[in-house]
């Protein structure tokens, strides 16, 4: 009996797509018999659906707005002459000023971590690439102190939501064997940006002048913010340059990540628990090494290790290399070990700790260096180590945060900005007073203090509460 096949439609996620049925010819108005052949009968199978990689693309795009959001918030410092000839800023203003971008940064960061488990994450990414390219752009209708100060203040709440909301985004978009490499990719953004950003923005300002710097990089914001919003959607099944075998691959039973809720936090139960102050208090160090070197690494090469200017910019790019090269990796090797069924303890405490402790010894190193080459090196292999104390460091916030990642990434990067705003004046204190052999055997020490707290986060025991919300 011949075969008609009735419309083919997909069946299972997996990819298999097969007829429902099979009608006989003999089974026309004018024959008495009717007959139906279902498709179990005659199961017809395709090759498996190929997954699309459309996570990787948004994971790409965080890569990018980090970096844009590195390259806003270092400008004034590289504009700074400048600013302060035509204004006539003293460097106490221009200090002030840039005190203000990370009091408003500092502050947004738990709010920021609430509205992103609130609303969908991509929407809190719109808004605040959008709003703090408005007041990039904004700097320059500047022409008073006061008005400097209250752009950069609303700058830093702008930037604020970015690391807590994009965090959450990689919950929902990441199941939980690729978390570490997405949030590697998303932190060594800003990190990226010190190895080719000044270079780029000393070349627009030598070209079209200070204020073109500010107007490029806030148009570029709002175009990327355009393109993000076009792109995104809070979850992947939303998405529709994702297909079936995607969302299996990120939703699969193996997947314990973060789900959408509309539920705030329960941050009185939080702050009960010895172990989210350990994840902010070890970021806390984290943060400040890396902040002892991004505020003070130029003036260190020069001074102490008399560099002329144009080694001291390749030499002073060659750290922040090291560490975005480290966490990549890092966040690679993370996930292979979640994924070869180790425990957290192992793929998070046991990566971040010794990457503290080798962090200390080569900046003891460093302080004990009399080549100016074999300083940079050690100096370019601590910072390095400290990438793998990051990529633990993000990767724990999954573990402990659960669907309140959000919340705990926010809590964590406040932590972290206060290393920011003490990490620079203390360690002037101490290289005015003892000289900059002292300053970096302090920052050495302090990581150390950093071994012992990691091992109170213990990333196997979630927060109270922060996996027990249904979809």
């Amino acid at each position: 009996m011949p075969l008609l096949r009735c419309p083919a439609r997909p069946i299972s996620s997996g990819g298999m797509i097969r007829p429902a049925c099979f009608i006989g010819l003999d089974a026309l108005p004018s024959h008495p018999r009717i007959s139906f052949v279902t498709s179990l009968d005659y199961p017809v199978s395709l090759a498996p659906l190929k997954a699309t990689r459309f996570r990787w693309v948004l994971g790409l795009f965080l890569f990018l707005l980090t970096f844009l959001s590195y390259m806003d918030r270092v400008n004034l410092g590289v504009v700074t002459e400048q600013i302060m000839a035509e204004f006539n800023f003293t460097r106490i203003d221009m200090g002030i000023l840039q005190s203000c971008f990370f009091i408003g940064y500092a502050a947004m960061q738990i709010p920021a971590g609430i509205l992103a488990g609130v609303f969908k994450p991509n929407v809190v990414i719109t808004t605040a690439v959008t709003s703090w390219s408005l007041f990039t752009i904004m700097t320059t209708r500047c022409s008073s102190f006061f008005s400097f100060a209250g752009v950069r203040a609303l700058f830093g709440v702008g930037e604020g939501p970015i690391f807590p909301a994009s965090i959450t985004l990689v919950g929902r978009w990441f199941n939980k064997t690729e978390r570490a490499r997405a949030s590697s990719l998303l932190v060594a953004g800003g990190f990226f940006g010190p190895v080719v950003g000044s270079g780029l923005t000393v070349a627009i300002m030598a070209a079209l002048g200070w204020r073109a710097v500010f107007i490029i990089y806030g148009v570029a914001g709002l175009l990327i913010a355009v393109v993000w919003h076009t792109l995104a959607t809070a979850s992947p099944n939303d998405s529709q340059f994702v297909n079936e075998a995607e969302v299996a691959q990120i939703e699969g039973a193996i997947n314990t990540g973060t789900v959408t809720t509309t539920k705030v936090a329960p941050w009185s139960k939080f702050l009960r628990c010895p172990q989210f102050w350990a994840i902010g208090i070890q970021f806390f160090i984290t943060d400040y090494i890396m902040y002892v070197y991004l505020a003070w690494l130029p003036s260190y090469l020069l001074e102490a290790q008399k560099f002329s200017l144009s080694k001291m910019g390749v030499a002073a790019s060659l750290p922040w290399a090291a560490l975005v090269a480290a966490l990549l990796a890092s966040g690679w090797f993370s996930d292979r070990l979640v994924a070869a069924g180790e425990c957290k303890r192992n793929a998070r405490t046991y990566l971040a700790a010794p990457g503290l402790v080798l962090c200390s010894i080569f900046l003891y190193l460093a302080s004990m260096a009399a080549i100016p080459a074999l300083n940079v090196l050690w100096l370019t292999l601590s910072l390095g180590s400290l990438g793998l104390a990051f990529t633990g460091s993000w990767g724990a916030c999954h573990d402990l945060g659960g669907h309140y990642v959000g919340s705990v990434a926010g809590w964590m990067n406040f932590w972290g900005n206060l290393g920011g705003v003490s990490a620079p004046i203390v360690t002037a204190s101490i290289a005015s007073a003892y000289g900059w052999h002292a300053a970096i055997l302090a920052t050495s020490g302090l990581a150390l203090i950093g071994v012992a707290v990691w091992f109170l986060v213990k990333p196997d025991m979630p927060l109270p509460l922060s996996h027990s919300v249904k979809p």
